[in-house]
């Protein structure tokens, strides 16, 4: 009767995180940032310079795996916001044959206003909510995060 109750709440808990993803991904909630902000840039490489502000500097390869994307084609796009001046690309000091990238002051003067957009947004969203229910949500989504990166290193 247990392992039915725990397997419903998996269940419902992958559920409700697929459709977090799904909402995230959709080229809608990319384009209302990108308009709420005020900013120029293609939508194709909107979710690369974030990924870049967030995780940089970063690996093209590692970068391609978290944005679920070929690594030819991150690294074209990588190209692209490079020539814009939003990113630089240098070897790293550990393997001079691999290549990560950073973001540029302008880059991160983008980004901080798209930071600004989604916490606008994120206002409107959780206004109705306790200050408490938000911690807790913060709370339990890094311990699941935590779990799963640890699962995943255990292989």
């Amino acid at each position: 009767m247990q392992n039915t109750h725990i397997n419903d709440q998996i269940r419902a808990l992958h559920g409700a995180m697929v459709d977090i993803v799904s909402f995230i991904n959709r080229s809608q909630v990319d384009e209302m940032l990108i308009h709420k902000a005020g900013i120029r840039l293609d939508r194709a490489l909107f979710p690369l310079l974030l990924g870049i502000a967030y995780a940089g500097p970063v690996g093209i390869v590692d970068l391609a795996d978290r944005a679920g994307r070929d690594y030819t084609t991150v690294s074209r796009q990588v190209g692209k916001l490079e020539a814009l001046g939003l990113v630089e690309r240098r070897t790293t000091p550990r393997d001079k044959r691999v290549h990560e990238v950073m973001i540029t002051p302008e880059g991160k003067a983008m980004t901080d206003t798209v930071d600004a957009a989604r916490a606008q947004i994120g206002r409107q969203v959780l206004e109705s909510w306790e200050p408490a229910e938000v911690d807790n949500m913060i709370r339990l989504m890094k311990k699941l995060t935590e779990a799963l990166a640890a699962t995943a290193r255990e292989g």
